[in-house]
């Protein structure tokens, strides 16, 4: 892959190019004005991860990307900060190096460290090994937490060893209130917080006055959408295939005290069916989905985008909010459900900066 460079200067273009690209590649769905959410031109990303390189008595972090003369192979990239990742990881990146540089039982076989911070300066680091972990690792990585006011993992063949806590508690301010958000270290979270802090407002936004309906929400994660929207909707059923993803949603519905959502173990493809009346069960069963009157659908598919079965089921939605993280399935899918419903909004979330990734989100009513 090619390593973003940062350049604030350059950042108004740059989301200017992704715009036009947008714009184009959806026109023939007559969309409404695109919505162009910015992100912080630099300092963005919360987590982060590194190989490890070590040269004689050196050590440094590393990305690959590929050599222009020899494309099947890739070279090493030194990196001494990161501007693309958040500035606690920036401030923490020398200063842990430092630390393990001249300690052995920290270093040997170290390979890869991974970052993941908040906007309230929450840090987790997680060290990963070629070699078992031993007492004496544990010891001095005890010294390392404390000295760095920092979390640690220990991850190594078939062993975790988990120093404090597994995740962070990130706080995002939306309308006046307060949303937390468990993230737990080697799981899915958006990295770019301040830019899911838009995502979130947009979302709420564009289904507020749904107090009379009900929400059913596809590949929910942790909950991120499902804690900032359980308020605009009677009550919310949220699945995902996830265990440690809905774990962490049930976390998440308990520290911001909502009682009207219930999340659900299922992959959207087996939900799809349990909706149609095609498959039962006891956690079917347990849902009673014919109490509820869904009148809102909210899907946050991977890269891949929805299956056409899929496509269908959501077509029996009044309106329909689409997060896509990938434009290419997200107009494939826009063909299908466009034969039925309208795109009343349209966003562009630059997610990504520096990259040509586009995360888009869109609107769908139904047609009468």
């Amino acid at each position: 892959m090619a390593i973003p460079v940062v350049d604030p200067d350059r950042y108004e273009q740059q989301l200017a190019a992704k715009r036009q690209y947008i714009e184009q590649a959806f026109a023939r769905f007559s969309p409404p004005t695109l919505e162009v959410f910015a992100s912080p031109p630099s300092h963005f990303r919360q987590r982060c991860e590194f190989r490890i390189w070590h040269e004689g008595d050196d050590l440094f972090y590393a990305m690959f990307e590929r050599d222009d003369e020899t494309p099947d192979k890739k070279r090493v990239v030194r990196l001494d900060e990161y501007p693309v990742a958040s500035q606690r990881i920036n401030a923490l990146m020398s200063r842990l190096l430092d630390a393990i540089r001249e300690n052995p039982h920290l270093r040997h076989k170290l390979f890869q460290v991974e970052f993941l911070t908040t906007l309230s300066g929450e840090a987790l680091i997680t060290l990963i090994y070629h070699r078992p972990l031993d007492e004496a690792w544990e010891a001095e990585a005890y010294r390392l937490q404390d000295s760095l006011s920092v979390m640690i993992i220990g991850r190594a063949r078939k062993q975790r060893r988990v120093l404090a806590r597994d995740h962070v508690w990130e706080r995002l301010e939306l309308e006046g209130r307060a949303f937390l958000y468990q993230q737990v270290e080697n799981s899915f979270t958006q990295p770019n917080a301040e830019v899911c802090r838009s995502m979130l407002r947009w979302a709420r936004e564009a289904t507020r006055h749904s107090q009379s309906g009900d929400l059913v929400e596809l590949y929910c994660g942790n909950g991120n959408f499902t804690v900032a929207l359980a308020e605009n909707f009677r009550r919310v059923l949220a699945t995902e295939i996830s265990r440690t993803a809905v774990a962490s949603a049930q976390r998440n519905l308990e520290a911001n005290g909502i009682e009207n959502a219930v999340i659900g173990r299922m992959s959207a493809e087996e939900f799809s069916s349990a909706l149609n009346g095609e498959k039962g069960g006891r956690r079917v069963t347990a849902w009673a989905l014919d109490d509820y009157d869904f009148t809102t659908v909210l899907v946050d598919p991977p890269r891949a985008g929805l299956d056409e079965a899929s496509c269908r089921q959501l077509s029996d939605y009044p309106k329909i909010v689409y997060i896509s993280c990938n434009p290419e399935t997200l107009a494939d899918n826009l063909a299908r459900l466009t034969e039925t419903h309208d795109v009343t909004r349209f966003a562009l979330f630059d997610q990504f900066p520096w990259t040509d990734h586009c995360e888009c989100g869109v609107v769908l009513d139904r047609r009468y």
